[in-house]
């Protein structure tokens, strides 16, 4: 009789402990033991700091912030491109108990506005503008809706210059009280993440939860204080205030601003002129990098590591970043923002066919398992299931949303991540598509129920259904298909991402259209969005972008 077919189930065992830290905690530990090694170089302005003198901003920061009367549990959000300023805030508002909320800097006054009640934030931190969008106008036009905002201070202006040097004459003393009512399971974070029910949900996220992956994730890439980590990718999610920042100042490595947003030929400036070992990236990044007139000749060779997360990884741009790019021990991260975000990552000696076909094994600390989405059980390795994680890294919940969080938090603290997932006999998971209709483009996650209820406030439309759709460079798109009122002029793609413009972020703006005068159903009633993408893939010529995006 042959044994039963082992269980798609895996826990990460190290022999690294977890960090019992607070994160304000861990970064002056860090500061203590590496003394004057650079801690943070931002390229566009020529500035850096040492560890003891990011401390020192970053309590300035901090005492600024205590000034306006910021306390443990406010909500404090920043608004920004990455810069110095914003690791300031992360670390500053960590360091006081504060919660700091990231605002995604493509955001128009729709999604502001919603962040800045729903967060109930009273202080906000914001960039004068960026791409063109004008902040302080956006601002201005929502503030009134905003009971809680009571503060707003914007980068270079006198108020912040302001909130600094009052900080710097502040005792030091009172942050050492502060962080004695610290606790590391305290929330420190809340990031929106966009649902498949409307508006975003804010992920809820402490201290232990961010400071440890982070932590383990630096592990997986060896890092030391030798370390200079390119950090392109944004911080507002937890890909670069995370994995990047606090993978860096766990360890004393040191990190890295290119730009202020992603520029392949600046990432690469920064890699060659800063002698970068690490560099991030979603896979379209790699691509643009790749893809420079002059990608030859920069000059790479410091590099050693890496990390490609987002969306799946092709083939092809794999080989080239170890041959061309010399990231030998490049790993691959798979996650979520509700669980800090990573729960699996390759092995920097995985050979290049794991790093390409899977998204590596369980990380240090956690469990996770594949199950069936209909009875909840645990599915036979190598049988398709909901992939599911647990530990240390899974969020509180969805910020004041008890409902949506038990939707997605099971009675034994399972997160469900709606990834249907295959683990193989040796516990590496493959990502094999997606339960819920999120849609990922470029990284960034996307929820079609959020942009149909904003389509539905155009007067001619009637029904809307937002769906994805393959493409070679996004791994997809958006595409809306659109019923209007009887008596309408014809929409076009034009007008409509025209009647989207400022409204939503660029990313959430429907590439494609397609008028209808209905939609396939099921028996039930329900939409049957499964059928709409293959139509969809048919007449658009989609084919080869389906099989390269799922091969």
């Amino acid at each position: 009789m042959s044994a039963p077919a082992l269980p798609s189930y895996s826990s990460g065992t190290s022999t690294v402990p977890l960090l019992g830290d607070t994160i304000g905690d861990d970064l002056d530990r860090t500061a203590a033991r590496v003394g004057d090694h650079e801690a943070l170089v931002e390229c566009s302005s020529g500035r850096r700091w040492t560890y003891p003198e990011l401390v020192a901003d970053v309590d300035a920061c901090a005492l600024g912030l205590d000034a306006l009367g910021v306390a443990k549990g406010d909500r404090v959000g920043i608004w920004a491109p990455n810069c110095a300023e914003w690791v300031f805030v992360q670390y500053g508002t960590a360091k006081l108990g504060a919660v700091l909320v990231t605002i995604n800097p493509a955001y128009r006054t729709h999604e502001l506005s919603y962040v800045l009640r729903q967060a109930g934030i009273s202080v906000l931190v914001a960039a004068p503008e960026f791409k063109g969008s004008d902040y302080r106008a956006m601002v201005d036009e929502v503030r009134a809706d905003c009971p809680d905002l009571r503060e707003v201070v914007f980068l270079g202006d006198p108020a912040w210059d302001e909130l600094m040097a009052t900080g710097r004459a502040a005792d030091r003393g009172l942050l050492a009280e502060r962080a004695t009512q610290l606790s590391p399971d305290d929330p420190v974070n809340i990031q929106y993440t966009s649902g498949t029910t409307g508006f975003p949900k804010g992920a809820t996220l402490t201290h232990h939860n961010l400071l440890n992956n982070g932590f383990f994730v630096g592990e997986g890439c060896g890092y030391t204080e030798a370390d200079r980590v390119c950090i392109p990718v944004p911080y507002y999610h937890c890909f670069g205030m995370g994995m990047g920042n606090l993978g860096c100042t766990s360890h004393g490595a040191t990190m890295v601003i290119p730009a202020p947003g992603f520029d392949p030929a600046a990432t690469l400036r920064a890699v060659q002129d800063e002698r970068c070992t690490s560099l991030y990236g979603v896979p379209t990044m790699f691509i643009a990098e790749l893809g420079l007139p002059d990608f030859a000749s920069y000059d790479l060779s410091s590099l050693r590591t890496g990390i490609m997360a987002g969306s799946p990884c092709p083939v092809e741009v794999m080989k080239r970043v170890v041959e061309e790019m010399g990231m030998t021990e490049v790993t691959i991260c798979y996650g979520m923002t509700e669980t800090s975000p990573v729960s699996t990552q390759t092995g920097a000696d995985d050979d290049l066919d794991r790093r390409t076909s899977t998204v590596g094994r369980v990380h240090p600390h956690l469990e996770v398992k594949v199950v069936d989405p209909r009875t909840g059980l645990t599915v036979p390795r190598g049988s398709p299931g909901e992939f599911c994680t647990r530990g240390y890294s899974v969020m509180l919940g969805y910020w004041d949303e008890p409902e949506k969080t038990a939707e997605v938090l099971d009675a034994a603290r399972w997160m469900h991540t709606g990834d249907l997932a295959v683990m193989d006999e040796q516990g590496y998971l493959n990502i094999v598509g997606r339960i819920k209709d999120m849609v990922i483009r470029g990284g960034e996650n996307v929820y079609p129920r959020e942009i149909e209820e904003f389509l539905y406030t155009h007067p001619d439309v009637v029904d809307a259904q937002v769906i994805g759709v393959p493409d070679v460079r996004f791994g997809e798109e958006l595409m809306a298909w659109v019923q209007l009122r009887q008596g309408a002029e014809p929409l076009t793609v034009e007008a409509l991402r025209e009647f989207c413009a400022g409204k939503l972020a660029h990313y959430k703006v429907p590439r494609y259209l397609k008028l209808v005068d209905g939609f396939p159903m099921t028996v039930t009633g329900k939409v049957r969005k499964v059928e709409m993408r293959e139509v969809s893939i048919e007449e658009l010529g989609l084919q080869e972008a389906a099989a390269h995006r799922f091969a």
